[in-house]
């Protein structure tokens, strides 16, 4: 539905998004965070037809607001008003609030969907990228996320549900989706700060 929809303003670019993301977040890591996800919600839009540079724009913006409204429902509830006076679009804006379960926004477009399985995961692959010998993503795989996921000590701030729910709200098997979003931010290591010292 949203699709048919003519769009009245020019689409904000990568760059543009980016922009915004520093003008917002000055730490490194969530910056990375931001590029982790848009790597994987990338490779997606490639897989399932999706406008690459809509979606890379809506990945790159999901947290940009996290430093300055840490708390829910403040993000990204307030950060959405900051996109819309930007001029970012409504398809962009509402992927974004529908990321959060307690925005009461439903995620029904594949790009809601996709951003969302792609997140608390993205992030996770990322602190396990760490604790390997080499500190790559290269060193990481789909058993070692699985079993990562059984250690509640590890990374606890990762919503191990949503990344449940996310691949199912997908309809992508689990074990699938990991390998996925492994590989698409393996392309992207460099970048990423997760080559490591392989």
């Amino acid at each position: 539905m949203m699709e048919s929809m003519a769009d009245p303003q020019p689409a904000l670019d990568r760059q543009q998004a980016w922009n915004i993301l520093c003008e917002f977040t000055q730490s490194e890591s969530l910056r990375k965070h931001a590029l982790a996800v848009e790597a994987c919600v990338a490779a997606y839009a490639r897989r399932l037809g999706g406008e690459e540079s809509r979606w890379s724009v809506t990945a790159l913006l999901h947290d940009f607001d996290w430093e300055v409204h840490p708390q829910p429902p403040d993000h990204p509830m307030k950060g959405e008003a900051i996109l819309a006076e930007r001029g970012v679009d409504d398809e962009i804006r509402r992927a974004i609030l529908s990321h959060a379960n307690y925005s009461g926004v439903p995620r029904v477009s594949p790009l809601e969907k996709t951003l969302y399985a792609c997140d608390e995961l993205a992030g996770f692959i990322t602190a396990i990228s760490y604790v390997k010998p080499h500190r790559s993503v290269f060193e990481v795989d789909v058993s070692s996320v699985k079993k990562k996921m059984k250690d509640k000590a590890f990374a606890r701030s990762v919503n191990r549900q949503d990344i449940l729910d996310g691949a199912q709200e997908l309809a992508v098997p689990l074990d699938d989706h990991i390998d996925f979003c492994i590989k698409a931010m393996q392309e992207k290591a460099e970048d990423l700060g997760l080559k490591g010292s392989l």
